[in-house]
């Protein structure tokens, strides 16, 4: 009787453990999972983000800063420590790259398109940067794969003037160099801003600078992902964003490319006239209700992934970079409840 009592309990749990999904089984992958820092990051930092369940980490890459001189070497110093931090922390590295030398050009938001001499220095970069970290590169053990060319490259702020079809020569002359170093590389577009404000030379909607860049005769082959930035006052509007790009990429037979959302955020001050501050439980409400979308229509928007900036707070940068990270500024952790919102999505620890 008690060895038969002992086979149903055993029966009953099984059954039971069967009908409860594992944690994560059929939810985002940890890489769906990322963040946009704006300040310098410690193993601190990075052990954080991985107990709390980030898998990916976008970081600027500045060309300009890299290559300062024609005649100098390449200082990769400090991404060569990002990189292995990250590593060391198991979060991959989900880079951009933008900003022209001044050796290059006068403006480090001038696209390095408009001459041959330009176009060559780019391409040389970008074989030195995938060489580098990519397979078989004399730095981390895990190679890069995807590769952000620019960003924002419809606002000012980071590429003047703007113009779609500057943008498709970047595209054009990047995505072979990056490609003969690694065949299987993924070449993503910078990240569109949505509703930027300007005079068309300065700033044009994402949508419509994505409808013009694909009437560009071949552009399709030089990438394998869309992103956007859809800053929003609340989800309703972000979902109305990233709708609109989706529409465009199926209007012209792109349905399959990859999207992702490579900046997303809202600041936690109370009382602001700046439409992306909410203030702490407004910032914890957008970030629930703009990841509840974002994970459950996942598979039909083909999304890869989503990065939240930012990390922690800092001044000065933006109007709302001061509130709109998921910790407050300084060295200490100290977490905002948009914090535990987050890692309710990433199963991770708080």
């Amino acid at each position: 009787m008690k060895s038969r009592l002992t086979a149903l309990t055993i029966a009953l749990l099984a059954s039971l453990l069967a009908a409860v999904p594992t944690a994560g089984a059929a939810g985002p992958p940890k890489s769906f999972f990322g963040i946009d820092p704006q300040t310098a990051l410690t193993q601190a930092d990075l052990a954080r983000m991985h107990r709390g369940g980030i898998g990916s980490l976008r970081i600027p890459v500045a060309w300009s800063q890299i290559q300062p001189s024609a005649s100098g070497p390449y200082d990769w110093s400090q991404l060569d420590a990002l990189v292995n931090l990250a590593e060391q922390n198991g979060v991959a590295i989900f880079p951009f790259l933008y900003s022209t030398p001044n050796w290059v050009a006068a403006k480090p938001t001038t696209l390095p398109v408009r001459t041959a001499a330009q176009r060559s220095a780019w391409q040389a970069f970008l074989h030195a940067i995938v060489d580098r970290y990519g397979p078989g590169g004399s730095v981390g053990a895990i190679p890069i794969r995807n590769w952000q060319l620019w960003n924002e490259e419809n606002f000012f702020p980071f590429a003047e003037p703007v113009s779609a079809a500057s943008y498709a020569q970047l595209i054009k002359a990047g995505a072979p160099a990056i490609r003969a170093e690694d065949p299987g590389a993924k070449v993503i577009l910078g990240g569109l801003f949505a509703k930027p404000k300007g005079k068309a030379s300065r700033a044009q909607a994402g949508a419509s600078f994505l409808d013009r860049l694909y009437r560009t005769p071949g552009i399709k082959a030089g990438f394998d992902g869309v992103a956007l930035h859809p800053y929003a006052p609340d989800t309703k509007q972000l979902r109305q964003y990233s709708e609109e790009i989706r529409s465009i990429m199926r209007r012209h037979g792109d349905a399959k490319t990859a999207f992702y959302i490579t900046e997303m955020g809202w600041g936690s001050q109370a009382h602001s006239s700046v439409s992306f501050e909410k203030g702490l439980k407004g910032q914890a409400t957008e970030l629930r209700s703009a990841y509840s979308y974002l994970t459950k229509n996942r598979g039909r928007l083909n999304l890869r992934g989503v990065y939240w900036f930012s990390w922690k707070d800092t001044k000065g940068t933006c109007n709302f970079c001061d509130s709109v990270g998921l910790f407050r500024g300084g060295s200490a952790f100290r977490p905002k409840p948009a914090w535990y919102s987050f890692v309710k999505f990433t199963g991770g620890l708080p």
